[in-house]
């Protein structure tokens, strides 16, 4: 029986390659379409709290510990059949129904972990405010964060992997969907056309919680549920400045002064 199979290599490693790729781009853009940012490079050199290269380090610590679960777990699961094992091929619906099981879990497990980082003094300082020494972030940032904390977002992930029954090859598809908008959530732009700025959650409604003023808001990873059910929604709008550039303003004026 082989350690690791081809599937299983490219489920792990596909996703990694992915976030390098489409923040990269993002690196690219910010570059020439100032215009598009929600912040200067100004604001992120003033207010950020560490260099781009330390973020690459940390990050690149945390996607080898993330590979190193998920082969583990591969491994220690292969044997198991599911919906899409060889003797019951995947169809549509089944597809459908990993699909909502798994971005139910992984938005839930991060709402809820993200949520309780915030609550707790003691684990905030220690653990999650790392991510945090970047108010104004940008792409490849989004997965700049404490190891341990890196270790909960890896087990999220692989939670709903089993839940869902998905195979390596489709949990593929799906991580790297999930690291796309990850990186767009944290891009700090809005690009014409940037189909992720349909929905409510996207790159201006993070941006909220990366300010200090919204730190205890817009937890959420893919929807706005569980910010509204707890009371952690904070609306936003999208504003031109003075000078051209894109500017998110919260949209609750009665908090506005907190």
């Amino acid at each position: 029986m082989a350690y690791v199979t081809s599937e299983e290599l490219l489920s792990t490693l596909v996703p990694v390659a992915v976030y390098w790729i489409y923040s990269g781009m993002y690196v690219i853009f910010e570059s020439r379409f100032e215009k598009y940012k929600l912040h200067s490079k100004k604001e992120e050199e003033e207010k950020n709290l560490v260099s781009r290269t330390t973020v690459v380090k940390a990050v690149l610590i945390h996607q080898a510990v993330q590979s190193a679960v998920n082969l583990f777990v591969y491994a220690a699961t292969r044997n198991t059949e599911t919906e899409a094992s060889p003797t019951k091929p995947l169809t549509l619906l089944v597809l459908a129904k990993q699909l909502i099981i798994a971005m139910m879990v992984i938005d839930t497990w991060a709402f809820f972990v993200h949520w309780s980082l915030h609550q707790n003094k003691f684990l905030y300082r220690h653990l999650h405010v790392p991510h945090h020494r970047l108010i104004v972030s940008y792409s490849f940032g989004a997965q700049y964060m404490h190891p341990i904390e890196g270790v909960f977002d890896t087990v999220g992930g692989t939670i709903a992997i089993l839940l869902s029954g998905m195979s390596p090859l489709t949990s593929m598809f799906f991580i790297s969907f999930t690291i796309i908008k990850l990186v767009d959530d944290h891009c700090g732009m809005k690009l014409p056309g940037n189909p992720f700025y349909l929905f409510s959650n996207n790159a201006a409604y993070h941006d909220i919680h990366h300010q200090l003023y919204g730190a205890k808001y817009n937890f959420s990873v893919y929807f706005v549920i569980w910010d509204k059910i707890i009371g952690t929604y904070m609306p936003y709008s999208l504003e031109k400045n003075p000078d051209g550039r894109l500017e998110v303003r919260r949209g609750d004026q009665e908090q506005k002064h907190d």
